[in-house]
């Protein structure tokens, strides 16, 4: 589970227009030790509450490549499309691959699942807790755009806990609901049984 830190120095680097598919967004890059962290912006979060904001684990083979093993892209596509018809709201794009174990070894997590493992499983298999993941830097991204508290879009209740233990306060809570297929069924089953995801 996400664990409190000492917050990091974070700079905005970056801003310019992004029309997208998805609506009329600001783009917003910013710079920490741990990388780079990349926001889409729709309207005026400056001073704002109950913001509806999606943070999104970066996923190279769903988001990117499209995969059918998880459900990353389908969350992102619902995210966007949520946020595009909205007043106001944020995603940012977290770099912490494979639920913060990196490309290589969710790779390797990939190829225990085909052997028969769960995605928990492969994940202890290869001497990591299930989520590894961080939300310090976020929150503290999410008081640089001036957001005074969110409405988080997750299934994840960890992605809760860790914005508000790292003191941006969650007063909502929306669900991402998306199709299971044959390749991910079973990969839902376990991050609701196993990981109390909303699913």
């Amino acid at each position: 589970m996400n664990q409190a830190r000492t917050p990091q120095t974070v700079t905005l680097a970056a801003r310019a227009r992004l029309p997208s598919r998805f609506g009329d967004f600001t783009v917003v890059a910013f710079e920490c030790a741990e990388g780079e962290y990349g926001v889409v912006v729709r309207g005026d979060v400056d001073g704002a509450e109950a913001v509806p904001v999606r943070l999104h684990s970066e996923c190279f083979t769903g988001d990117v490549m499209g995969s059918l093993k998880c459900d990353c892209r389908d969350q992102l596509e619902v995210a966007l499309r949520f946020i595009g018809r909205a007043e106001r709201g944020a995603v940012i794009y977290l770099p912490q691959e494979g639920r913060g174990i990196g490309l290589a070894n969710k790779i390797r997590a990939y190829a225990l699942q085909d052997q028969g493992l769960d995605t928990v499983e492969a994940n202890l298999a290869l001497g990591f807790p299930d989520d590894l993941r961080r939300y310090d830097t976020a929150a503290e991204v999410l008081r640089q755009l001036g957001v005074r508290s969110v409405v988080l879009l997750t299934n994840n209740p960890t992605k809760r806990v860790g914005l508000e233990r790292a003191g941006m306060p969650v007063v909502g809570q929306i669900p991402l609901r998306s199709v299971p297929n044959a390749h991910n069924a079973s990969y839902l089953d376990t991050k609701r049984d196993k990981s109390g995801h909303l699913l």
